[in-house]
């Protein structure tokens, strides 16, 4: 019989981490440990209030599970028995884990995937005044950081980014607005951005709005974040957006994250890889998607004062995956 344990961690951060919908001071993450004949996978999951999450509901949910899993549930039954989130991505996340310190094998090599030596990441510049938000950008480039994720919400845009623009001419940037914006004046804004050479728009209109961008003409692509969870939210995003934004939280693990991947790129869906704010041990069970994504955002852990050993290793804007692998 396999030993289960679950239990919540706070992580403070270094700088408060500010969005549109507010600010944190600490990563609240749950971790699950599962051990069988004495091998022991570990996985962590960041509950996020955006989607009815908390760290007791999500404590809650594993513990409705915990005889089965006690007993050997396998990856393919946990898709049935939870819903997609933090719990079942916690529980993914420790069997995967469990899987490959049993079998010593990396998830890349038990997903066939080949494993780049360096992925770059986006490192985000969450919301300030202009000229703060242009001193960040500006650090964050003299560091090496060529991918940088702006944080926006409904005041300042054009000042905020222009700034930005200034301080860091050659960064290539990607805006995430956090469906802080409505329909109406979006056309005007994606100009802005394409004219100011952003890269890419991501969730700019709240979830459960995105009728609005049907057979919307706009300059630069739209990711889909808070729109998109599972491959069931896939029919109703053609036709508005041109990438999706997979989290291992949303999808509920890296075993749907994997067939939501799949199933995107097989309908013409570009793919970008993100995280919450979490530490390593989400990063490393993400790492397969990586290679197949054109932006990934797995910054995450950068925030925190203090990071899980062994720890990703993050330079000059780029995840070193070799240095990273101990994980």
């Amino acid at each position: 019989m396999r030993t289960v344990k679950s239990y919540p961690e706070s992580w403070p951060l270094h700088t408060p981490f500010v969005i549109a919908r507010g600010s944190r001071t600490e990563a609240k993450v749950v971790v699950v440990e599962i051990e069988e004949d004495g091998v022991k996978g570990t996985g962590e999951a960041t509950p996020y209030a955006r989607y009815g999450e908390t760290e007791a509901s999500v404590l809650a949910q594993i513990a409705d599970i915990l005889p089965a899993l006690q007993q050997g549930m396998t990856r393919d039954a946990l898709q049935l028995a939870l819903p997609a989130g933090a719990a079942r991505n916690a529980i993914d996340s420790a069997l995967w884990d469990l899987q490959s310190r049993q079998q010593q094998q990396d998830l890349w090599m038990l997903n066939g995937v080949a494993a780049p030596d360096e992925v770059v990441t986006a490192q985000t510049v969450s919301i300030d005044t202009p000229e703060a938000m242009a001193s960040s950008a500006r650090a964050l480039w003299q560091h090496g950081a060529t991918l940088l994720k702006i944080k926006l919400d409904d005041t300042f845009i054009t000042e905020r980014l222009v700034a930005i623009r200034a301080a860091v001419p050659q960064a290539t940037l990607i805006v995430d607005a956090n469906e802080s914006w409505q329909a109406e004046g979006l056309a005007a804004r994606c100009q802005l951005l394409a004219d100011l050479g952003v890269a890419m728009l991501e969730q700019p209109l709240p979830a459960g709005q995105d009728a609005a961008l049907a057979n919307f003409i706009h300059p630069l692509p739209i990711c889909a974040d808070e729109s998109c969870h599972t491959r069931d939210s896939l029919p109703a995003l053609r036709g508005r957006y041109e990438m999706i934004n997979i989290k291992l939280d949303k999808a509920g693990g890296l075993t749907e994250a994997l067939a939501l991947a799949t199933a995107a790129k097989a309908l013409g869906f570009e793919i970008m890889l993100g995280c919450m704010i979490c530490t390593s041990r989400a990063i490393h069970a993400a790492l397969p998607l990586a290679a197949g994504a054109r932006f990934a955002d797995l910054d995450g852990p950068t925030w925190l004062a203090v990071d899980v050993e062994p720890a990703i290793q993050v330079s000059a804007g780029k995840v070193l995956i070799a240095a990273s692998a101990a994980g």
